[in-house]
């Protein structure tokens, strides 16, 4: 069987593995588990992002929770991936699905499982469903189908719209008018994905003036992965740099990631946004909690967490994991390195829109440009640095081997500078 689920769903090539028909196994494996977790009425919620067939694939999903007997929200646009969750919670659905292959190149969908908390399926609800995929492919049961529009004339399937609950609770997480007290002037860098547009609408009401890029329908978008990291963001840039404004902000394929640009044009990456917000939550809005991190997102967040005394909890890599501590903890805010992000109060997923929006507060009520309040916080608490390699691989290769591979070809030293730890 070639559908292997990873930390946050199934994903592949579009007519390639990622096939209608494999959909559908998905998918009934998928309605079985939320009828083994469902304790009234099962429920789902569904949404989609902006790729390649990504609407059709979203209603089929739709017409085999519906032949299954499952009540189903099917969302009539693409949305954001933390709009699709919060509407999970909303409605207290069992389950939902997110169709979206999130920072991935072009060529790939997915399906991203959501569980009733509205994050992501934890590993044993994952391994779950891959075991009634292969239950039901071994027993030759077929997906269950029914045609949309009887699904929809039996009440199975309602088409809603998600994103207005969600901006008045985002509403309740980030203080708007202090935003636009800043009169800040703000890129909107969509990439083409579903996040596009939302932050003009968050801040419509105001005295920020925005311009958005990248906010068209383009499922090829435009060429590029749907990743705000540093190689990705030139338009944003250089749109930037001509027109004067103050900031950028970009967003992933399905908006569950964020990326800045400084008034100068230069990146801002996601462990500074991840300090930036933090110590304001802490220092401006005096809330307290644990700071969760991934083990591979910067130091600095430690220290921010030790001045303030605040207790500290790295994880392995994967937003999983800090939701799992959402769950269980007072968490005032958790992040990884790629990105994702949220913060106490929210549902517990990596959230672009929020840290965008909270990002632009930092500024508003700082009275300071992006680039003076990050060389404030490296004054601070010191420097820290980063950098990614990305790298293809021909072959798969084991978790274990990569680790030997990697350890094995550490340098003992980094521009002159002794390496003390690998972690």
């Amino acid at each position: 069987m070639s559908i292997k689920f990873g930390t946050d769903g199934w994903r592949a090539v579009i007519s390639d593995s990622f096939t209608f028909a494999n959909l559908h196994l998905v998918a009934q494996a998928i309605a079985d588990f939320i009828h083994e977790e469902s304790q009234a009425e099962p429920s789902a919620v569904i949404g989609f992002d902006t790729r390649f067939l990504s609407d059709r694939y979203a209603a089929d999903v739709a017409r085999v929770m519906a032949a299954n007997g499952i009540r189903t929200w099917l969302a009539r646009a693409d949305t954001p991936t933390p709009a699709v969750s919060h509407a999970i919670v909303q409605r207290q659905a069992t389950a939902g699905v997110m169709i979206t292959a999130s920072h991935n190149p072009p060529r790939y969908n997915g399906v991203k499982l959501k569980a009733s908390y509205g994050g992501s399926a934890t590993p044993a609800q994952h391994k779950r469903v891959e075991q009634l995929l292969r239950e039901n492919i071994q027993a030759d049961r077929a997906p269950r189908l029914i045609d949309l529009q009887a699904g929809i004339n039996a009440g199975l399937i309602q088409k809603f719209d998600p994103a207005w609950s969600y901006y008045e609770h985002l509403g309740t997480l980030v203080d708007l008018d202090i935003i636009s007290s800043g009169e800040l002037r703000v890129v909107a860098d969509g990439m083409y994905g579903s996040g596009r547009g939302v932050i003009g609408e968050m801040l419509a009401r105001g005295r920020s003036r925005l311009l958005n890029i990248r906010h068209e329908m383009n499922p090829g978008f435009g060429g590029i992965h749907p990743e705000p990291i540093e190689r990705h963001l030139g338009l944003l840039m250089s749109t930037i740099q001509a027109g004067h404004w103050h900031v950028g902000l970009a967003t992933d394929g399905d908006a569950d990631r964020i990326g800045a640009v400084d008034a100068n044009g230069r990146f801002v990456d996601p462990h500074r946004i991840f300090a930036l917000v933090l110590r304001y939550l802490i220092e401006k809005r005096c809330l307290r909690g644990r700071v969760v991190r991934t083990v591979s997102t910067t130091r600095m967040i430690d220290r921010i967490a030790a001045q303030h005394d605040l207790p500290l909890v790295e994880t392995p890599v994967g937003f999983n994991h800090i939701a799992d501590l959402m769950l269980k903890d007072d968490v005032l805010m958790g992040g990884e390195e790629s990105g994702g992000m949220s913060v106490k109060g929210h549902i517990p997923e990596g959230d672009g829109i929020l840290m965008g929006l909270l990002l632009l507060e930092v500024m508003a009520e700082s009275r300071a440009p992006l680039h003076e309040l990050v060389a404030d916080l490296l004054k601070s608490y010191g420097p820290a640095q980063y950098a990614r390699t990305d790298m293809k691989l021909t072959r798969p290769v084991a978790k274990a081997q990569m680790v030997s591979l990697l350890l094995d070809a550490a340098p003992p030293d980094i521009g002159g500078v002794a390496v003390e730890e690998i972690q």
